[in-house]
């Protein structure tokens, strides 16, 4: 459980794009999971943790487990907000919590994503990769 004063998030302002809605004018429900993959963009470009960084140090994180959970309806045109929060864990991991809120600042939609480490050999990381551990505590996270 992280404090309050560690918890890092960001926020993202998208438009809804035509061709990410369905005939009748919503947004198609897999494109949600694209949303996320802005927010957690959006989130490693504020707080310096990018998929470049952690490319660059030999690692990648693909996703082992997603959520999503469809409260309102976005439409063509309209512009949303992505609140993206980092979860602080202790394993080798990387957890996100997301909130999508509409125009009228109502939860659309909210989610998880779960991604783990993987070397450059695809072995499953056990403890936090140094350069990751280093971003941690530069945030202040234990």
């Amino acid at each position: 459980m992280q404090s309050k004063k560690t918890i890092l998030s960001c926020t993202e302002e998208v438009r809804v794009r035509f061709n990410e809605t369905d005939p009748l004018g919503i947004v198609w429900h897999g494109h949600y999971i694209v949303y996320f993959e802005d927010g957690r963009e959006a989130f490693g470009r504020q707080h310096g943790l990018t998929y470049l960084d952690i490319q660059k140090s030999g690692y990648v994180t693909p996703i082992v487990k997603s959520t999503c959970e469809h409260f309102l309806p976005l439409k063509y045109g309209e512009t949303f907000k992505i609140v993206t929060t980092f979860v602080n864990a202790i394993s080798a991991k990387l957890i996100y919590q997301y909130e999508l809120f509409n125009e009228n600042n109502q939860l659309v939609c909210s989610g998880e994503t779960i991604q783990v480490f993987l070397d450059s050999d695809n072995n499953l990381c056990l403890y936090n990769p140094e350069f990751f551990q280093t971003w941690k505590d530069k945030m202040g996270l234990p």
